[in-house]
């Protein structure tokens, strides 16, 4: 969408952007930017600033800023989630996402989670540091059933990381539609019905008032023995009493990227559960992140400038 840039003189028009502009390539000239990375003092004075991009970080203190930007018009996170940047949006303003940025990253993460659950990598893993030689028969990720809850973005590059892996695939999105090779993509309405038959389920559907919660008791109780649930959604998505419940029987497992609480606290129950795989919250932080984000940063930058439809507009406008 395009967003009106007052006429010369009529408004500010400074942008705030977290990377150095010469890092970003050709950007059109005369643009008035500085740059504020999330770790450095932010700028003395901000209430001037029409774009802003919020740097990469868990701080808060960068959403912060948005409390003193009565000008601010668009606002862009490199983040794909976007609820925790709705509280602190000014009024007018318009918020877009940073789709594009963590599919490639947080897609591998969940195949790696997936396959090191089933082939019982921590367990070698933990034999390697005792000494031992824990062989046997593990599960394959071949011939599975894979649910992805979560059929936008980021569950369609976890479908092309699958490809090569011989399963049978079922894509569940907030409405039924089919793909543009004309596969099916059930209603989330259809899940409960589905997920009988899921050898595994990848959760990567983003945290809103819908999916809060949607891993509860109900939902795991409906996934058979032996299954596999991985989350590289929120970790509010998951009921995390629910899921302690059930890996702590062992009749279902886990891997998890997210948690709920987040950090998860070093004596937390969940850490110690049979059959438990949880990585850091790491799904877009890969290499792959920088370059994505730089060049998300550059297009938006170089659309506000020159006046054409700027992408992956999430709220407002």
């Amino acid at each position: 969408m395009a967003i009106p840039t007052p006429p010369a003189g009529a408004g500010p028009d400074r942008l705030l952007i977290p990377y150095e502009p010469a890092a970003l390539g050709d950007l059109p000239p005369g643009l008035d930017i500085e740059v504020y990375d999330g770790f450095s003092a932010p700028p003395t004075r901000h209430d001037d600033v029409a774009f802003y991009v919020l740097p990469y970080t868990f701080d808060p203190a960068p959403l912060r800023l948005l409390r003193d930007m009565p000008q601010v018009r668009f606002v862009q996170t490199l983040t794909a989630g976007y609820e925790h940047v709705l509280p602190y949006l000014p009024p007018g303003a318009v918020l877009a996402n940073g789709r594009g940025i963590h599919e490639t990253s947080t897609a591998e993460l969940a195949v790696a989670l997936t396959l090191a659950s089933l082939r019982g990598i921590p367990s070698f893993v933990r034999g390697q540091d005792a000494g031992e030689w824990r062989d046997g028969f593990y599960p394959a990720l071949a011939d599975k059933t894979v649910v992805i809850v979560g059929y936008g973005a980021i569950g369609e590059a976890v479908e092309r990381r699958l490809a090569g892996f011989e399963v049978d695939l079922v894509r569940v999105a907030r409405s039924a539609r089919t793909t543009a090779d004309g596969l099916p993509v059930h209603a989330i309405s259809e899940l409960p019905a589905l997920l009988p038959a899921a050898d595994v389920v990848i959760v990567c559907t983003p945290l809103t008032d819908e999916t809060r919660g949607l891993v509860d008791a109900e939902f795991l109780a409906r996934m058979h023995d032996g299954a596999l649930l991985v989350n590289v959604a929120r970790g509010l998505v998951v009921d995390t009493k629910a899921l302690l419940a059930e890996v702590s029987t062992g009749r279902i497992t886990a891997a998890v990227d997210v948690t709920d609480p987040e950090p998860l606290p070093a004596d937390h129950p969940l850490r110690f559960a049979p059959g438990v795989l949880i990585s850091p919250h790491v799904g877009g932080s890969s290499s792959a992140f920088l370059p994505r984000a730089m060049r998300l940063v550059r297009n938006q930058v170089t659309a506000w400038a020159t006046g054409a439809p700027l992408a992956n507009i999430v709220h407002g406008g």
